[in-house]
């Protein structure tokens, strides 16, 4: 299994290989078709992330202190988002999510690329899954 960290640098390496912006946000896009979606049964109001402009319903299960997220949002660019926060955080010991450090969103350009909506959305969902982490590891 990959450490956070080196699934972050995969991140950044995969985003260096695009000339523009345009082609990052069609494989943003392309990503949130991977994403592993949310049970219906969690597409309710306590689970949707609060400061973002669109609907994004985050939902965390802890098993043996490795966490496994699934997400959805009603917009594709949102999905693809969270889809590579996802692919970052899930299926890994709640305490390194707890621990993890968030800059790889900064190298990759994403919050200066994003509407301000957007990027506080993208901090809320980030902030989000720290506090699964918290939440989830304070009940182990």
């Amino acid at each position: 299994m990959s450490t956070i960290k080196e699934i972050q640098d995969d991140i950044v390496d995969e985003f260096s290989m695009f000339d523009d912006w345009m082609q990052r946000y069609e494989y943003i896009i392309e990503l949130g078709k991977t994403l592993p979606l949310i049970n219906e049964q969690y597409k309710k109001d306590e689970n949707l992330i609060k400061g973002c402009q669109s609907k994004v319903w985050l939902h965390a299960d802890i098993d043996n202190d490795v966490i496994t997220f699934t997400a959805d949002s009603d917009a594709i660019l949102t999905k693809g988002i969270i889809a590579i926060l996802i692919r970052t955080f899930s299926n890994q010991k709640a305490v390194d999510v707890m621990n993890a450090d968030m800059s790889f969103v900064d190298e990759i350009g994403l919050k200066e690329h994003l509407s301000p909506t957007r990027a506080n959305g993208l901090v809320s969902m980030m902030k989000q899954i720290k506090l699964y982490a918290i939440a989830l590891q304070a009940k182990q």
